[in-house]
């Protein structure tokens, strides 16, 4: 009888035990099936960089994460979150200069315990949070930034950036010119005194040095950035009349010089060209002048061409902000989807665990992967630079639609108007484009 009690007692205590392993079993799946990737994505939220660029990234960048959370993005994007993972953002803002974001930077990996970083649209910022990231061997992948110093002059193994640099937009201008046969005798330049203005400068000047060698060059000014007021620069550049003025102004400091430059009759003494000013027109609408031929810093918004992916971007963003998308939410969202495919690659060859930065790194090196403003190409600094198709139109406000459009669009080939692998870009431009493959 006793020898019975006890069966029926280590009866129970077993059953309870099958019950406790069960639940533990259950719950850690449910753990284990809510598993997160944390994402910090960093962009301008305020300052003069805000309203025509920072903002639209991370407006897109919410649009691009919720279609991933619910699985509802086109192939290959549709796989849930980022390999069944659900996304987490944690934004940043951009604005304060290098030294506060190298700081928001450690924040976001020692405290806010993220696993990826993509963001930073500032040249000087990208240029300083690289080495952080190297240093602290952390993952970041650069959706903007202009200048090509990045790669150029140093090699990284956690430091991306899947989008073309500055050396595309002033080649595809130059390039651009030529093909509507605009004479060039003499040009004015004007450019922000910081990297990306530098860079952009000599680009310029290198591309139309090959195919404009005769032209000269006359005033040439480099305000601060974020300078606000151009008076000064407006007074100089209508004291030397010149077929050209080239900028690679952006942002609140672009739509400053066209305010204040328009009224003045800039325009219609000389050819502005802008390297990347898709993100004002917008909000300038009828006051930006007509006849300016600009860039996207690639194939992006009205320079777009169409593809399901690109048509489903389109919808899904003007629906959710009554806007279409201009050159930063097409950065962001080919970043984000890089990134995406990045981790499944590295997830599948990792038996489904999420991935390390090492394995993440190494998964995003060389990839290829389709995006809204084309297919993008990790061609360049040993699998760490993007290279893409690039296009440059002409404005023109139409009343009827009450926005501005672009004509005489031309499309330029990622091989065209990008450096081959075994050269910078300054010696590429300076060489002629040696190896450019132009249709």
């Amino acid at each position: 009888m006793k020898h019975h009690h006890f069966q029926k007692r280590q009866l129970k205590r077993l059953t309870v035990a099958a019950v406790v392993a069960a639940l533990v079993f259950v719950l850690s799946a449910g753990v284990q099936a809510q598993e997160t990737y944390r994402i910090g994505i960093v962009s301008f939220l305020s300052g003069q960089a805000a309203e025509s660029f920072g903002i639209p990234a991370v407006n897109a960048a919410k649009v691009i994460i919720e279609a991933f959370n619910k699985g509802d993005a086109p192939p290959p994007y549709n796989k849930i979150g980022f390999g069944g993972m659900k996304i987490e953002p944690i934004y940043i803002d951009e604005n304060g200069g290098a030294t506060k974001q190298i700081q928001e930077f450690r924040n976001l990996y020692d405290r806010e315990k993220v696993d990826a970083v993509v963001g930073y649209t500032g040249s000087g910022d990208c240029l300083a949070i690289a080495p952080v990231a190297e240093e602290m061997k952390r993952f970041v992948a650069f959706f903007d930034c202009g200048t090509q110093r990045i790669f150029e002059e140093n090699k990284y193994n956690y430091v991306f950036r899947t989008a073309s640099h500055a050396t595309m937009d002033d080649v595809a201008l130059v390039r651009y010119l030529k093909a509507r046969n605009i004479s060039v005798s003499k040009m004015n330049l004007i450019n922000q005194d910081y990297a990306r203005g530098h860079d952009s400068r000599k680009e310029f000047t290198h591309a139309m040095a090959q195919l404009y060698p005769s032209a000269k060059m006359q005033a040439d000014l480099m305000p601060k950035f974020g300078a606000g007021q151009y008076g000064t620069e407006i007074s100089s550049l209508m004291s030397k009349p010149a077929d050209l003025t080239y900028t690679s102004l952006w942002g609140g400091d672009l739509q400053a010089f066209i305010l204040q430059s328009s009224p003045r009759g800039l325009f219609k003494r000389t050819q502005v060209v802008i390297s990347a000013a898709d993100h004002v027109l917008p909000s300038l609408g009828e006051k930006m002048p007509d006849g300016v031929i600009i860039g996207a810093r690639g194939a992006y918004g009205l320079l777009s061409q169409k593809s399901a992916l690109n048509d489903w971007f389109w919808d899904r963003y003007q629906k959710a902000y009554k806007a279409y998308p201009v050159q930063t939410p097409y950065r962001i969202a080919q970043a984000l989807m890089g990134v995406k495919l990045a981790v499944e690659k590295a997830m599948t060859a990792n038996g489904g665990k999420k991935p390390t930065a090492e394995q993440l790194s190494a998964a995003l090196t060389g990839m290829e992967w389709p995006s809204p403003g084309g297919r993008i190409r990790m061609a360049l600094a040993d699998g760490h630079q993007a290279i893409q198709d690039n296009a440059i139109g002409s404005t023109r406000y139409d009343a009827a639609k009450k926005m501005v459009v672009l004509d005489n669009i031309h499309h330029f080939a990622a091989e065209c108007v990008n450096p081959p692998a075994n050269m910078k870009s300054e010696d590429w431009v300076k060489a002629g484009f040696p190896g450019a493959k132009c249709k």
